[in-house]
């Protein structure tokens, strides 16, 4: 039986979906935000607003159409055949980026903690298939407790960062000219952030919006996930500029902010971050399979969770995840198209008698 969702667990599973390994360490945050300067709070108001909106009109389709995977939303957005392409791209990334958290939580295991890769990969894909096993009420529970402990960590970390160290953001800000931007255009680098994360967030947002009553509540999700997102976004970026030049030089920038403190700090951390990394596979293994069997009258949805979650954990022993690198650009293709596919349907649904 469907569970009822209410506005926070929607926010909090919107939020866990994106925010995994490259958000919660800084990286992304960095690259997209951080080396654009003062420009960046405004590639960071609009990114924001973007997560409003799309998060809001797949959540509003999935209601709709009454989805169980991404697949009927992409379609009715993109059309059979724009969809096709899209729909190929979105499930194959599942997997890929599946594979990437599970190789992503040995690192960090690894690094962090001085244990066996191995340990930290099979930990997650362990864990990973018993929270999917359940179906999607597992994925809300699991949000539900873990982004408030992210943000708790996250803003505690940055606030006492930007205090201990006052006027280091004016001082280091001079010194952003030069550094290597993912994107210079700060308008651009909004857009295809948004479009990167929403082409894997839709395929948790579409069967989420099935699951509600009211458009209210997805308008009210929308909004907390998508200001959460932003209010995180925005807090990383402040501490990094507090930290600069030395943080950029560590793949793992948040992790160098926080052991400003304390060992004990770091280490915790990076046990957040480890649960963000959990939070979006969790996220990517439910829509793989969501995608390929039906989690609510699909008798082989089970199975289908270990043979994937088994192949991730294989994958990530075998340099898979370079292969998956090679799907980043047609990733980004596909996401800016589906922007456009879900504004034009939205747009076209509004002036439509």
């Amino acid at each position: 039986m469907k569970k009822e969702l209410n506005p926070f667990s929607l926010a909090a599973t919107y939020i866990g979906t994106v925010v995994g390994a490259g958000f919660a360490s800084g990286q992304e945050v960095m690259q997209f935000f951080g080396y654009l300067g003062i420009n960046g709070l405004w590639a960071l108001l609009l990114t924001t607003v973007l997560f409003i909106l799309f998060g809001y009109f797949v959540l509003e389709l999935g209601f709709k159409l009454r989805a169980n995977s991404h697949l009927p939303v992409i379609r009715y957005a993109a059309g059979p055949l724009i969809g096709r392409f899209i729909d190929a791209v979105v499930t194959f990334f599942l997997f890929g980026a599946l594979t990437i958290m599970v190789a992503g939580a040995g690192a960090i295991i690894h690094e962090q903690f001085g244990l066996p890769k191995l340990f930290g990969n099979t930990l997650l894909a362990i864990v990973s298939i018993l929270t999917v096993i359940i179906g999607i009420g597992g994925v809300i529970s699991v949000n539900s407790l873990v982004v408030p402990l992210l943000f708790l960590v996250v803003i505690g970390v940055s606030g006492y960062s930007l205090i201990s160290q006052p006027g280091a953001i004016a001082q280091n800000l001079t010194e952003l000219g030069a550094a290597p931007a993912a994107l210079s255009w700060w308008p651009a680098a909004a857009v295809v952030y948004t479009s990167y994360n929403m082409i894997l967030a839709v395929a948790v947002l579409a069967p989420l919006g099935a699951l509600s009553s009211s458009r209210r509540t997805l308008k009210l999700g929308a909004l907390m996930g998508g200001l959460g997102l932003g209010v995180a976004a925005a807090t990383i970026t402040l501490a990094l500029w507090a930290n600069m030049p030395e943080a950029a030089q560590y793949e793992i920038p948040m992790a160098y902010v926080a052991g400003g403190f304390s060992v004990g700090i770091r280490w915790a951390y990076s046990l957040v971050l480890l649960t963000e990394v959990y939070t979006t596979a969790a996220g990517n293994l439910y829509g793989f399979c969501a995608r390929l069997t039906d989690p609510e009258r699909g008798r082989g949805f089970p199975q289908l969770v270990v043979v994937t979650g088994l192949a991730a954990l294989l994958a990530a022993q075998v340099g898979f995840t370079a292969m998956v690198r090679v799907l980043y650009p047609a990733m980004g293709y596909a996401g800016i198209v589906l922007l456009l596919a879900l504004a034009y349907r939205r747009i076209k649904r509004q002036f439509t008698p």
